[in-house]
């Protein structure tokens, strides 16, 4: 994402040091910490709930699938009744 390196932190700290001073530094630090978990935490539960989706995909597919399968069993078995039914049909009349 970002290739920002030890060389281009302590420069954004130097210069903010400079800026707003080393008493106010601190909690500025502080705030910043709190901001970068907020968006560690966001983008984790973007990861989680992307994740989610695709499993439930995923199982959507499947099911789909086993519908597919469970109708050609049903084709199969009417095929084979009137297979059935046909062969009885032809010893009756022989």
């Amino acid at each position: 994402m970002f290739d920002i390196g030890f060389w281009e932190f302590a420069l954004i700290g130097v210069i903010t040091l400079i800026v707003v001073g080393p008493e106010r530094m601190p909690s500025i630090a502080r705030a910043a910490g709190r901001y970068v978990g907020k968006a560690k935490r966001f983008i984790v539960k973007i990861q989680k709930d992307i994740g989610e989706e695709i499993e439930v995909d995923k199982l959507k597919e499947h099911l789909n699938l086993e519908d597919e399968n469970s109708n050609i069993i049903e084709v199969l078995k009417e095929t084979k009744n009137s297979i059935g039914d046909i062969k009885s049909d032809i010893d009756k009349k022989l």
